[in-house]
């Protein structure tokens, strides 16, 4: 992949680029009008593909936020088209990376000497470029090292790639202005805690540390000394990322080991610790030969409150859920409901969230639940995009749902889809008796 040499720093440069891009985006539906008026053939597909690839391609080049928010969007498969989501899913762990000259001009800004004073080897040329950072193989002492280095200005550019990001999210996902700004705060204080690889190390060996007992896991062993708020360096695990193991077509034995790992891990995290990993995305995790799931990168985290596990876990049961009055109380501590809204919002809200809810709650109300189950998946995006077609929710007069939903939700719901990429078959019933 060709480097890239040099990132957009200062606002006005990184405005500009976003607004050239409303431009080629705009000229992209011209163009595509233009070809029908005259009989071409051409469709809205092509039309997404063109303009997916395009603000990707502005948001590869100002890394940080922005790019972030195209590795978000990538999971979001019941609201955008394919389109979007296939090019923006390369921000996981494809990204255009940095060429030599600014990896050693960010070590010896932040480290005080250069790559190759640090460690006895180092691989000028990335393994792995994301969104925040990318991923270079070293060695010191005889030990494989993998060093993430941060790309320049990421966390100085938060607030102002958000702000300019905002209109894009709003318009590829529906969102009314009220639900996106309720969950803004939020957003942007996760990333710029995944900006501090100083809180990345800490959180790192706390996770490794409560979570080593757990059988067929791997986690790095992290280095203080050779890092820094802006370089981590960890001991290298071996592994293909979930997406590439699946594609060497595993046993299906194997696919329910791996399958089976990630759920005891995120179910652990929820019901014991109450603080996830909230990155699920398929290049956080390497697969190794005998089906052991290294996991890597604990920059993104979110600490459950007590009384939102509570409530959230408690709708999941169906003594609860079936519950009239015991569902309600819970739905307005989850903000999802509120005791002021009108009788008309109750009856509209209520059933539409209780229909979600079961849906999403199916896999914990058995002792196994096999993931491979299209009709499951295709129920939970027909329903997401039936809720965003919804006038009623769209234009509702304020947010349904609690700001630490945000990345909760986003967190089962991208487990979900690592085992239906896994098609995995496990057993499920552990969570619900916890």
């Amino acid at each position: 992949m060709e480097e890239q040499h040099k990132i957009p720093t200062s606002k006005v440069k990184r405005a500009s680029r976003f607004v050239r891009t409303g431009v080629k985006v705009g000229g992209n539906y011209m163009k595509h009008y233009a070809k029908k008026a005259v009989g071409a053939k051409v469709t809205k597909e092509d039309l997404d593909k063109e303009n997916a690839d395009d603000i990707y391609k502005t948001l590869s080049e100002l890394k940080g936020s922005a790019l972030k928010v195209a590795q978000v969007l990538s999971m979001e498969r019941n609201l955008l088209p394919s389109a979007y989501t296939d090019a923006f899913a390369m921000a996981q762990h494809n990204a255009p990376p940095l060429s030599g000259p600014l990896v050693v001009k960010t070590f010896k800004q932040y480290i005080g000497k250069s790559p190759q004073q640090v460690f006895d080897t180092f691989d000028m040329q990335a393994s792995h470029a994301a969104s925040i950072g990318q991923v270079h193989e070293a060695s010191k002492n005889g030990q494989k090292l993998a060093v993430k280095i941060q790309y320049p200005g990421v966390a100085d550019s938060v607030k102002s790639d958000l702000r300019m990001v905002k209109p894009f999210a709003l318009r590829l996902l529906g969102l009314s202005e009220a639900d996106l700004d309720q969950y803004f705060d939020e957003v942007e204080n996760k990333l710029l805690e995944e900006t501090d690889y100083d809180l990345e190390l800490q959180q790192s060996q706390d996770f490794s540390s409560k979570c080593k007992h757990l059988p067929n896991l791997a986690f790095a062993e992290y280095y203080p000394e050779m890092s820094s708020n802006r370089i981590l360096t960890m001991s290298w695990l071996d592994g293909l990322t979930l997406g590439e193991w699946v594609q060497t077509n595993p046993s299906q034995e194997l696919r329910n080991k791996v399958g089976q790992s990630l759920w005891d891990f995120y179910m652990y995290q929820a019901h014991e610790l109450k603080f996830l990993h909230s990155d699920p995305h398929p290049g956080n995790f390497l697969i190794q030969e005998d089906g052991t799931v290294g996991v890597i990168d604990f920059g993104c985290t979110k600490k459950i409150p007590v009384h939102f596990y509570d409530s959230y876990f408690a709708l999941a049961r169906p003594e609860v859920i079936d519950n009239e009055e015991e569902r309600y109380k819970h739905f307005v501590t989850l903000e999802m409901l509120h005791e002021d809204d009108t009788q008309t919002d109750k009856n509209f809200f209520m059933p539409l969230f209780v229909r979600g809810v079961k849906l999403m709650a199916r896999p914990l109300h058995s002792d196994s639940f096999d993931f491979s189950d299209n009709e499951f998946f295709t129920k939970i995006y027909s329903f997401g995009e039936e809720l965003a077609k919804m006038p009623e929710v769209r234009k509702s007069s304020r947010p349904r749902g609690s700001k630490h939903a945000l990345y909760v939700q986003r967190t089962i719901a991208g487990l979900f889809n690592l085992l239906n990429q896994l098609q995995a078959n496990i057993h499920t019933r552990w969570s619900v008796e916890d």
